[in-house]
Order: structure tokens, then C-alpha cells, then sequence
């Protein structure tokens, strides 16, 4: 009996750091897969998995190398994208080769949830039946429309490239329009042609037209889930609760959990808590229970705050042990100064979205690359400011500092940086403010902050979201500045900051 129980202790000691973390869940960044994300969240938590939802991680390839990484555990994807765009390589003609590719990489699938959501192109229905166009091979008649595609349509293996190949289309003018701009755009006759997904509530919303596919050029977008082998063998039980979930949601079903969102503005954890409960997955009472753990704004505003400023706080620090000694370099050492100086502003010039794209191999999702982007971003101030400060020095004082025999590392700490430092803080300053609207962008990959609402308000077309976290920034960054202002008076002498204004 003593030993029996020493070994059920073993192994409960060896499962719980299974068990330490909650499962990740993750989405794409549209309405339908933060759906499918809650889903998959919500039924792990219902049979006793804890588990969180990661949203909007960003497009296929990105949510895709994730799971691949290690980073999440699951999250719902579409077979065409995987056959056509994720999986190009591999021979896949069925299901279960479509496995078997999958298992190569150390993901495991379900069976699918039961709708297909593939591309389709829309059309206004008053200039469809002004035109015409009924078909996709109707378009060639027509070279002067004006096409609008998402940035990952226009980039898939099975997108626009291939379609106008496939269908001779001779439209030339497109547009790259993120899919939640695509009904705006084309509400207000910027463009005629957008690409849709078929599941997509708005399309009977906005009383639109989906061109039939008659070369039948698009393959089936079977809905299902994708998780990590390894979390399936680590927490018994995850993959067989995933598995409740295939074949119980139809193509009806998921329009209307779309339109609960995109339409009436309803929340992604509540639309999925009250499917799960039509559906007897979870008992009477889980979208009240859902509805009461939703964020207030206040909570949500005090969380983002916390998040932003983590951010743009840990980025400068960084940024100023790395940039000041960089600024003292390139003030002593003119022809290294010259090589400094053009490496910060090279810097400043990469694209923030590619550089946060290029760091999540190293970095991975979420804080560590949006905090190595600021820092990086933070380098050009402070370097020039710091450089400028200190080769601005009157040379009177250096030579009465040299008479007075004061070694280099004396005269740096005694008298150039505190002469320097009202050029010094004005850079830094310059790099926090700049910092609180480029850590917006973390919301792109799931860094938290500002731009998660902001990119959650952009994704439902939700002015309230976008301007909730818009205004916040703003007045973080005016915080900052007020808060440079006090640190410039105690770092600053009385006499340097009369001088400097």
C-alpha cells in the first residue's frame, strides 16, 4: 500500500507540470476564427483542461508556425489553406494524407466541424445586375472594375495570382484592402470586386452578390481543429475534448455566430458560450456565466494601461543603457560616430510590421519581440541627442578639466553627461512618446496594449474600440511627457535648465 501510494504520488508529481500552464488556444485575426478560438478555450475549460484563448496572432502562416513552435497549443484552420497554402509541398489529395502531413510536423488534426468557409468574390448586387455578372468568368468582360483583396488573398498559393491565371481575368487595378475594410470599401464604391469568405454574415447584410466559382477553381475550406502531438500526450483527455466538437457546427450555424459579432457587436466568448450550450456541450446557464466574466471597460482600460506601459517602459530601458554608452562612442570616436549614427538611422527606417514579423522566430509571440522592436526603434534619439549634447560642450571647460587633471572616465561622469543632459532627456522623452503609439502595433501579435483593442475595433468595425484605444494612447503619451518634465527638473541643474530653454 505505501509503495502503491509513493508511486501515485510519483506521478502526480511528474503530470503537474503538465498541467502548470493553461492550454493555449489561438485565433487568426477575423471575427470567425476568434470564434473557433473561444470554442476550442471554453470546451477544454468544460472538461476540467484549463485553458486561455491567445487572439488574433495574425494571418495562417504566422498562427500556423506557432503551433508548429510551441508557442500555442491549438486553434481552428481550414484545409484548403492548409493543402494550398501552409502544406504547398506536401502530397496531399485526401484526409488522411492531410494527417499524416500534419503528424510529420507534430500536429495532430480533428475530423472537420462540420461547415466550409471557402473564397468567394462579391460584388455589389446592383452592379452585378447592372453588368451582369453572375459567375467569376463573367469579370473578363469587364477589365475596368476595380478589384479589392485582402494583403493574404493577393499572397496565397490558391489567391488572386493563381485565380487570374486560372480564369484569364485581365483586371490589373487591385487594391489591397483588409478583409474588415472589404464592405465598407465597397459600400461606399472604392471598389466593385472584393474577396469574401462564404461564411460571412455580412454578404446577406449588405445584400451582396457571390460569384458562382464555375471552373470550380477553389477547394473545400472544411473548418477543423489543429493541436500540438506533444500537449496531447502531456494532458490526458485534451484530444478527445477537442474531439466534441467536429461535426456539430454547420454552415448556418457559423453565419449566425458571425453575424453576432460583426452585426450586433455581441462578444466572441459569449456567441461561443451560448452554442455550446444550444448544443448540449455545456449546461444551462454557461452564456449567462460568460457574459458576467466578460471585461467591463473600465477593467479593460486598466489592463491595456498595464500591458502599454510594460511595453514602452521595459523597450526604454533597454534602449538607453544600449544608446547613451552608443552616443559617448560616437562623441569621442569621430569615424566610429559616423558608422553609429548611420546604423541607428538604418534602423529607424525598417517597416515596424516586418520587423516584428522578423523577431518572432527569435522571440516568439507576444511581449519579448514588440519590446526588442521599441528598443530598437528608441536607438536614433537617444544616440543623436547623447552625441549631440556632448560634442556641444564648450571646449573651455574640457581643457579647465583637463588642467585640472581629471581622468576621462572622471571628466564623462562629472561634467560632460550632466552638460549634456538636458540634450540627453529630450531624446529619451522623444523615445517614450514616439514608443506609447509604436507599441500599438504589439497588438498585431498578441503583445498586449492599446492595440489589442485598437485591432479588435478595426476587426468589427467598432469606432467605440478604435477611439477607446486611440485616446488611451494619447493620453499615456501625455503622461510621459509630463512625467519627463518632473524627472528633467531632478536630473537637470537649475542653472542647465534655464540655460536650455
Amino acid at each position: 500500500m505505501i509503495r502503491a501510494a509513493c508511486v501515485a504520488a510519483l506521478i502526480s508529481l511528474l503530470a503537474a507540470p503538465a498541467l502548470a500552464r493553461p492550454v493555449r488556444a489561438s485565433s487568426k485575426d477575423f471575427t470567425e476564427s476568434v470564434i473557433l478560438g473561444e470554442l476550442i478555450a471554453q470546451v477544454l475549460a468544460l472538461r476540467g483542461i484549463p485553458a486561455e484563448h491567445q487572439a488574433e496572432l495574425g494571418g495562417s502562416p504566422l498562427v500556423f508556425e506557432a503551433l508548429r513552435s510551441g508557442e500555442i497549443d491549438a486553434y481552428a484552420d481550414y484545409t484548403g489553406t492548409l493543402t494550398g497554402e501552409l502544406l504547398r509541398d506536401a502530397a496531399v489529395e485526401n484526409l488522411a494524407d492531410l494527417r499524416a502531413a500534419l503528424a510529420e510536423r507534430g500536429i495532430g488534426m480533428t475530423e472537420p466541424l462540420g461547415f466550409n468557409n471557402t473564397y468567394i468574390l462579391g460584388v455589389p448586387r446592383e452592379l452585378g445586375e447592372r453588368l451582369g455578372l453572375r459567375t467569376i468568368s463573367d469579370l473578363r468582360g469587364h477589365p475596368e472594375l476595380r478589384l479589392g483583396f485582402s494583403p493574404e488573398f493577393i499572397d496565397r498559393g490558391d489567391g488572386w495570382g493563381p485565380l487570374s491565371a486560372a480564369y484569364d481575368l485581365p483586371q490589373t487595378d487591385v487594391l489591397g484592402v483588409e478583409h474588415a475594410f472589404a464592405y465598407e470599401a465597397l459600400d461606399s464604391g472604392r471598389i466593385d470586386v472584393v474577396d469574401l469568405y462564404s461564411t460571412d454574415a455580412e454578404i446577406r447584410a449588405y445584400d451582396l452578390i457571390a460569384l458562382e466559382d464555375d471552373l470550380g477553381f477553389f477547394p473545400r475550406y472544411d473548418a477543423l481543429i489543429l493541436y500540438r502531438l506533444d500537449t496531447a500526450r502531456e494532458i490526458p483527455g485534451f484530444a478527445r475534448a477537442l474531439a466534441a466538437l467536429p461535426g456539430r457546427i454547420d454552415e448556418a450555424a457559423m453565419i449566425a455566430m458571425n453575424a453576432a459579432v460583426r452585426l450586433e457587436a455581441e462578444e466572441e466568448a459569449v456567441v461561443a458560450a451560448r452554442f455550446l450550450e444550444s448544443t448540449g456541450l455545456a449546461d444551462a446557464g454557461a452564456e449567462a456565466d460568460a457574459l458576467e466574466s466578460v471585461e467591463t471597460r473600465a477593467a479593460r482600460l486598466a489592463r491595456t494601461a498595464r500591458e502599454h506601459a510594460v511595453l514602452v517602459g521595459v523597450s526604454l530601458a533597454i534602449a538607453i543603457l544600449v544608446a547613451v554608452p552608443l552616443g559617448v562612442l560616437a562623441a569621442n570616436r569621430r569615424a566610429v560616430g559616423e558608422v553609429v549614427l548611420a546604423a541607428v538611422g538604418v534602423g529607424q527606417t525598417i517597416p515596424s510590421i516586418a520587423l516584428l514579423v522578423l523577431l518572432i522566430p527569435a522571440l516568439g509571440l507576444g511581449a519579448p519581440p514588440a519590446i526588442a522592436a521599441l528598443a530598437l526603434y528608441s536607438l536614433l534619439p537617444i544616440v543623436r541627442n547623447t552625441h549631440a549634447g556632448l560634442v556641444g560642450i564648450d571646449r573651455g571647460m574640457r581643457e579647465s578639466a583637463d588642467v585640472l587633471g581629471l581622468r576621462p572616465a572622471d571628466r564623462l561622469l562629472s561634467i560632460d553627461l550632466p552638460l549634456a543632459m538636458p540634450s540627453i532627456m529630450a531624446g529619451i522623452k522623444t523615445a517614450a512618446v514616439i514608443n506609447v503609439g509604436f507599441a500599438a502595433l504589439g497588438g498585431f501579435i498578441g503583445a498586449g496594449g492599446f492595440g489589442d483593442t485598437i485591432f479588435r475595433g478595426i476587426r468589427g468595425q467598432r469606432n467605440d474600440l478604435i477611439l477607446e484605444g486611440a485616446l488611451a494612447a494619447a493620453a499615456l503619451a501625455l503622461v510621459v511627457q509630463g512625467a519627463f518634465a518632473l524627472i528633467s527638473r531632478l536630473l537637470i541643474p537649475k542653472g542647465l535648465r534655464l540655460r536650455s530653454r
